[in-house]
């Protein structure tokens, strides 16, 4: 469960011990800058298993096993495409992998879900990891990622996971019951460009940092006839200082639809 304490890191069991425990301050922060050599699927589930257990997170094999080839996916594509300054395994897993999937623990997701501006599949890629039944949705306007997506998608065979290769706003009103984003947008924007795909009783999930309070403040004041502020949630990603908030709007009602004829109903970029 996500909750506030020191790190208490225990270096892995693996080759080069001594040098991943005089690293493991630098790796927390980012600045170890050479992906991890992962000669194998169980090795690097075995590291991951390693990993989150140091970090109280409860991950199963299956989905170990899916999450170790995602890295290793990222990292064969991050020299051509730059996805993530975070490039070895720890890093990935703690302030990606937990970061996207804790959400689990503090909430319970609407289904389905649009991922907005989702980048190279986050938080989208790891929670379908974890729902592999529930239908989700990506949404990317940059074409690279598009393709990186869509490789992912083939590759760990995930189904009921559609891309949406174009930016998310009013005209795409493709019925969903949940919206989440880890982008950088304000919350009263995403609001707004949600607005016309979400139902009515649907939940829109925004994973924020500590400083969000005056987003929350304009949504609130601009946006209480459509929605309302659900949950504020403040929490640590175990055994870390990194401080989050999930911030969670609830739509009341339904706002009138854009002219018809430029409505994006059918999916048509989607892939």
């Amino acid at each position: 469960m996500a909750h506030k304490n020191k790190e208490n890191y225990s270096p892995y069991k693996a080759r080069n011990a001594s040098k991943m425990a005089k690293t493991s301050h630098e790796d927390l922060k980012g600045k170890h800058k050479k992906p991890d050599q992962i000669f194998n699927a169980q090795e690097a589930n075995d590291r991951m298993l390693d990993i989150f257990r140091n970090h109280d997170f409860k991950c199963s094999h299956e989905e170990r096993m899916q999450l170790a080839r995602f890295y290793e996916l990222l990292m064969k594509n991050q020299e051509n495409r730059n996805f993530t300054r975070l490039l070895n395994l720890r890093d990935v897993a703690i302030k990606h992998f937990i970061d996207c999937m804790i959400l689990t623990e503090l909430t319970e997701l609407k289904f389905p879900l649009i991922d907005v501006g989702t980048g190279p599949g986050f938080p989208g890629i790891p929670l379908k990891i974890r729902f592999p039944k529930e239908k989700i949705l990506l949404g990317e306007g940059v074409q690279k990622r598009v393709e990186f997506l869509k490789e992912v998608r083939e590759d760990l065979k995930l189904e009921n996971l559609d891309i949406i290769g174009r930016n998310i706003n009013e005209h795409f009103v493709y019925p969903v019951n949940g919206v989440i984003t880890r982008a950088v947008e304000d919350i009263t924007n995403t609001l707004r460009n949600t607005m016309s795909c979400l139902q009515e009783g649907g939940e829109v999930y925004f994973m924020k940092g500590p400083g969000v309070d005056p987003e929350i403040e304009a949504a609130v004041k601009n946006m209480s006839e459509f929605f309302e502020l659900k949950a504020d949630i403040k929490y640590d990603l175990p055994k870390t200082e990194n401080h989050r908030r999930l911030v969670i709007f609830k739509k009341i009602k339904n706002a009138p639809l854009p002219e018809e004829e430029d409505n994006d109903i059918l999916l048509n970029d989607s892939f």
